[in-house]
């Protein structure tokens, strides 16, 4: 199996910390370069950080991504209380300039966008967070990467590796019922680990489909590399 060389935004969330444990422990991972707005406090021999004002100025370090296989775009915000022009801002137009910056880097990447389930592809629905990820979904397919990834996750079973985050400590204490409601939801709960393993999987093996429900990313979750 090949092995490759991967870029985390978003790494102090709690998708993203959980992406970039999975990818620290994998063996088919070489390199792990974290662009984010502060320093992530993490110390690994496969670890590199990159800390930037605005993680959408990529191009002040446009050499340094030329030798990366993938992107795990994991940056996202709570439309909760939010206008939709706020929204759009940071979703959409924080997305579409970071990813087409990197496409014109680096287009033989694969780029994986975490959106959610329930996202809108018409772009008409009424739900507002669900029109913005859908336009988010629907023009990042239009970039010249080598291919793009959306993921729609429903609940996620939180774990904790590297260290507590906002997030996580907020939704931890909801941990033991999701864990009892995945038997009878077994496509639409997953364990966070699980979907970060299909995140790397759409890389190394890749996934018929372009846009992963949770029943897809879980289907992948399962594929095993000797």
């Amino acid at each position: 199996m090949k092995k490759i060389n991967v870029i985390i935004t978003g790494a102090t969330g709690m998708i993203g910390e959980s992406v970039l444990d999975q990818c620290l422990r994998h063996p088919n991972i070489n390199k792990v370069l974290v662009i984010s707005r502060r320093t992530i406090g993490i110390q690994h021999p496969k670890l590199i950080e990159k800390v930037l004002e605005e993680i959408t100025e990529i191009s002040a370090i446009k050499d340094l991504l030329i030798n990366y296989n993938a992107c795990f775009f994991c940056v996202g915000v709570s439309s909760l209380g939010m206008d939709e022009v706020t929204f759009t801002k940071l979703t959409y137009t924080l997305t579409m300039d970071f990813a087409t910056c990197l496409s014109e880097i680096n287009p033989n990447m694969t780029f994986c966008y975490i959106s959610g389930a329930g996202t809108d592809s018409t772009e008409k629905g009424r739900t507002m967070w669900a029109r913005v990820k859908g336009k988010t979904e629907n023009d990042l397919q239009k970039l010249p990467f080598n291919q793009v990834y959306n993921f729609r996750p429903g609940a996620l079973i939180p774990y904790l590796r590297v260290k507590p985050t906002q997030t996580y400590q907020s939704v931890k204490y909801l941990k033991w019922l999701l864990v009892l409601l995945r038997p009878i939801f077994p496509n639409s709960i997953i364990k966070l680990s699980d979907f970060a393993y299909a995140m790397i999987n759409s890389v190394l093996i890749g996934s018929p489909v372009n846009t992963l429900e949770s029943k897809d990313i879980k289907k992948l979750s399962e594929v095993k590399l000797s």
